[in-house]
């Protein structure tokens, strides 16, 4: 009954509708719908079946809190549509808020599962959420109570373990449960333990938790294990709230990383080399101030419709494209033979991020000669790396993608041969794909990872014929109202209803 009344507490409030706006529809109480979604009442099948209507989802399954799609393929896309804000930006400002002792007001935050996810585990320690549309503002408590930790949806992100470099500044002991998300092979944390114990923090795990001991200890200069993005945003964590000034080397340039420093600084904690991999950081010992700040746009979801209209060989307009986080996947388009336009750079809200707008042509691709591979920052984002695999099966020759930073996500891109496409895994890391294929429908169902599931829906959307996406959990992760945001391009995609 828990789990069935969290799916329904997602569900509103992903689509923006209150408690009191949902019993309203469906004739109850709000506080009916309060104990429904906290689990402390039944609900029968009639009331599944009008909440649902409410809602527009299905929510009698025989798997309830799976979501699963109709997709009808082969349709060409129309129109323009809006850049969603970085999903990977709000969850690490939602661990950001934990440094702030004021009120920290966000605005234009994606309502996406990983959102709804941290701010359970916020509420659940004392903060105070409260959304009012796209605003979400967090009170923080005189004392945080971690013993009363949501371990069921702190286990189930795992962007849990940045809370531990805001912690360390409110208490000096605490646990937290191992964390989850996408599954996506052997992703050590190690390389957050080795950034901490330079600030005095030590970390042991145990089956299901982290137990973390802090004792004061100047940082100074620190050299991260690896380039990471939540590493590097950890160790900007534990520099911020400190009044000394700390040298962070080989840190991640990314564009979640920039969002970080950019609302640091909001914060009054200076911040020296922001976009390059030395950051020197002078921070605040007692952060306590109200702050308001504007999320900047994510540069996968403009690559998810920048990899749509490819496949489907589509004229769209993406606006609010974060350019820099796009310049060389962009670049390796062209070089494909992949034909767009854009406009002059304009600023995003927070000030800083230079976006354009992207109208896309149908285009005859052609496979790169030269292997297509992540890097860090500037380098090809590693969350873009899986749409050009999907693009791939487009283009005439031989594509060799190479995935060196997950272990095992390639193998997840060769559940695109079920939709037709020609691959050939190499190894874990390396598969070479043969295009163009023509692709066909099918049903599959995600695999829990989100870009590789992700690829799957667009190569449908240009699949001819009716396929069905099964489990898209991890979809909703990462993109809000997707759905709804294909289907405003002329997609014909549904959920899969049965009331």
């Amino acid at each position: 009954m828990k789990n069935i009344g969290l799916h329904i507490a997602d569900l509103r409030e992903t689509q923006g509708i209150t408690q009191t706006e949902l019993a309203k529809k469906i004739k109850t109480t709000q506080s009916a719908i309060a104990r429904m979604e906290s689990g402390r009442q039944n609900i029968s099948a009639d009331m599944l079946k009008r909440i649902g209507q409410a809602l527009g989802k299905n929510l009698i399954s025989l798997s309830p809190g799976t979501l699963n799609l109709a997709i009808t393929g082969g349709k060409k896309l129309t129109g323009t549509i809006e850049t969603n804000t970085s999903k990977n930006g709000a969850v690490a400002l939602l661990c950001a808020s934990l440094l702030n002792k004021g009120i920290t007001t966000l605005h234009k935050v994606p309502r996406i599962e990983e959102v709804h996810r941290l701010t359970e585990v916020l509420e659940s320690i004392g903060m105070r959420t409260e959304w009012k549309d796209s605003t979400l503002i967090i009170t923080p408590p005189k004392t945080l109570a971690l013993k009363n930790i949501n371990q069921e949806a702190a286990a189930r992100t795992r962007s849990i373990i940045m809370f531990i470099g805001a912690l360390i500044h409110r208490l000096p002991k605490f646990s937290l449960p191992q964390s989850g998300g996408c599954k996506l092979g052997s992703r050590t944390v190690k390389p957050h333990f080795y950034a901490l114990e330079n600030f005095g923090v030590t970390i042991k795990t145990t089956e299901k938790a982290f137990v973390v001991n802090t004792i004061k200890k100047t940082a100074g200069e620190i050299v991260l294990y690896e380039s990471g993005d939540t590493v590097t945003e950890n160790a900007l964590f534990a520099a911020a709230g400190r009044s000394e000034t700390t040298i962070i080397k080989y840190a991640s340039a990314n564009y979640m990383v920039q969002e970080v420093c950019n609302f640091l600084t909001k914060l009054g904690v200076q911040i020296e080399g922001i976009g390059t991999t030395t950051l020197t950081v002078t921070g605040v010992e007692n952060i306590n101030q109200d702050v308001e700040y504007t999320l900047s746009e994510d540069p996968t979801d403009a690559m998810f419709f920048l990899a749509a209209a490819v496949v489907t060989k589509s004229n769209i307009t993406i606006t609010r494209c974060p350019i820099e986080f796009l310049e060389l996947e962009l670049l390796k388009l062209e070089k494909m033979g992949f034909n767009y336009k854009k406009t002059k750079p304009y600023l995003s809200h927070n000030g800083k991020t230079k976006l354009v707008d992207i109208t896309t042509k149908p285009s005859k691709l052609v496979a790169l000669q030269e292997k297509i591979h992540p890097s860090v920052y500037p380098g090809l984002n590693m969350d873009n790396l899986p749409f050009f695999a999907v693009i791939a099966t487009q283009a005439e020759g031989q594509t060799l993608i190479h995935d060196w930073v997950y272990e095992k996500r390639a193998i997840y891109f060769t559940e695109l041969d079920k939709l037709g496409a020609v691959t050939v895994l190499a190894d874990p890391h390396r598969i070479f794909i043969t295009g163009p294929s023509t692709l066909h429908a099918a049903e599959l169902v995600c695999p829990p990872a989100l870009r590789p599931a992700t690829i799957l829906l667009i190569a449908m959307l240009g699949a001819k014929g009716d396929s069905i996406l099964r489990n898209i959990y991890s979809i909703n992760r990462g993109y809000e109202k997707l759905v709804e945001r294909l289907t405003s391009l002329g997609a014909d995609i549904k959920y899969l209803d049965e009331f």
